[in-house]
């Protein structure tokens, strides 16, 4: 799996898993449901459906106040990906940032760092994600 891939299953796999309700695939449709309201989905079809804005900046706040470190994953690519449970080292985000198509010399990190997460909060939210603008420029 790609290392952006990882990072956007960390963030929206969270928030799918704090939506997700325990719920029988056998169970029969609530007789008491809306008219009007569609018929729930098969839970194939619902796996595979489009996550529909994830809001990234709240999973990403609420896990970093449940961790014992001060990361500021608002602005550091390294803190995001240390956040996520990841591999931040300068090897991890130099493959980052060719998965990226990082135009520049990865041997100067703080410019590659600050690309890298511009980028990455771009693409979360090219990929359903609810991120604030000034997250992404």
């Amino acid at each position: 799996m790609s290392i952006f891939g990882k990072i956007k299953d960390a963030i929206f796999g969270s928030a799918k898993a704090k939506e997700a309700a325990p719920a029988s695939p056998a169970a029969p449709a609530s007789p008491g449901a809306a008219a009007g309201a569609s018929p729930p989905k098969p839970a194939a079809a619902a796996a595979n459906a489009p996550i529909s804005q994830v809001d990234v900046e709240a999973v990403l706040t609420k896990r970093a106040a449940e961790n014992k470190q001060k990361l500021d994953w608002r602005r550091s690519i390294v803190d995001l990906m240390k956040l996520l449970d990841l591999d931040s080292s300068l090897a991890a985000r130099k493959d980052l940032a060719k998965e990226l198509g990082y135009a520049g010399d990865t041997d100067d990190s703080s410019a590659m760092n600050i690309w890298l997460h511009k980028q990455v909060m771009t693409k979360l939210a090219a990929s359903g994600g609810k991120v604030p603008d000034d997250l992404k420029t």
